[in-house]
């Protein structure tokens, strides 16, 4: 089988302009830097805002995404809502526009029961046609998608793998348990710090979030180790971990990541999470981006 989702994936930010508003000439922009630095993109994430973004402008992050990359099978855009009907509109209109796949985030504020998550995600894959990927992140929804799910799902013909982001290796681990006894069911990491190691333990790719600030890193993780060359792989991890630790403990990490970006000259505007950076945190932040 064909890896639908393979190599470095970039979760990336959804630029505003002065106004608040989806700011299209940026969005391009970073797509187009990802694409330069051999990096794919995943659209409408956690990083990319998704759950302070209404429908028309998910679509159209999707669209631009789709525009600028140089191939359809560039693009992953996450579809997950609290909702059924929501969650999979959002897919049979990823569907339409070919977007190569989709991720799906457990649904949030409603605590499930382990039957009602293998039962949500059964019908979302039974709604389409292109390849879902689970996305496990539950320190943000309060849903845990554990290795028992996750074996349960991995039968299922249209569910492809998992996105990983609860940030431990146990877990990554458990994940990859379930990927081995599954032929077509592959781990994806999302915590950065863990990109090469997830690489030497099975993970197809990974979705990186600081990808946003150090595109060659993240990509010269994935072509390093592809070529056997574990030192450079493993300096670029150092260093990709290194900012990962020194600026997430200034903020809530996918602000940080915008904040960051603004203070090296990309111009992604405010993020519309409600966090603020004052001075001193402002300070911090170029301190670590030009540490070496």
């Amino acid at each position: 089988m064909t890896t639908p989702v393979s190599g470095p994936h970039i979760a990336i930010v959804t630029p505003f302009d002065d106004q608040g508003n989806l700011n299209e000439q940026a969005m391009r922009q970073q797509v187009q830097r990802q694409i330069s630095h051999g990096n794919k993109v995943f659209c409408n994430g956690t990083n990319g805002e998704f759950f302070v973004l209404n429908d028309q402008e998910k679509r159209r992050v999707t669209e631009i995404c789709l525009e600028e990359a140089q191939h359809d099978d560039q693009v992953v855009t996450h579809i997950g809502e609290i909702s059924l009907a929501q969650t999979i509109a959002h897919g049979k209109d990823a569907e339409q526009m070919g977007v190569k796949a989709v991720s799906v985030i457990t649904p949030w504020f409603v605590a499930l029961r382990e039957k009602e998550l293998i039962r949500y995600y059964q019908q979302v894959a039974d709604s389409l046609s292109i390849p879902v990927y689970l996305y496990n992140i539950p320190a943000r929804t309060g849903n845990t998608i554990t290795p028992a799910i996750a074996d349960v799902l991995a039968t299922h013909p249209n569910i492809y793998g998992i996105k990983d982001s609860a940030g431990s290796l146990e877990s990554l681990k458990g994940f990859l348990d379930v990927s081995a006894r599954h032929d077509n069911f592959d781990v994806l990491n999302g915590p950065d710090s863990l990109i090469l190691t997830g690489y030497q333990l099975g993970c197809t790719g990974c979705i990186s979030g600081l990808g946003n600030i150090v595109p060659e890193l993240v990509n010269q993780v994935w072509q390093s180790y592809s070529t056997d060359d574990q030192q450079q792989a493993l300096q670029a991890q150092e260093r990709i971990s290194y900012l990962r630790a020194n600026l997430f403990s200034i903020g809530f990490g996918p602000a940080v990541v915008k904040q960051a970006l603004n203070q090296l000259g990309h111009q992604v505007g405010p993020s519309r999470y409600p966090t603020q950076f004052n001075e001193e945190e402002i300070n911090q932040i170029t301190k670590v981006l030009s540490s070496e």
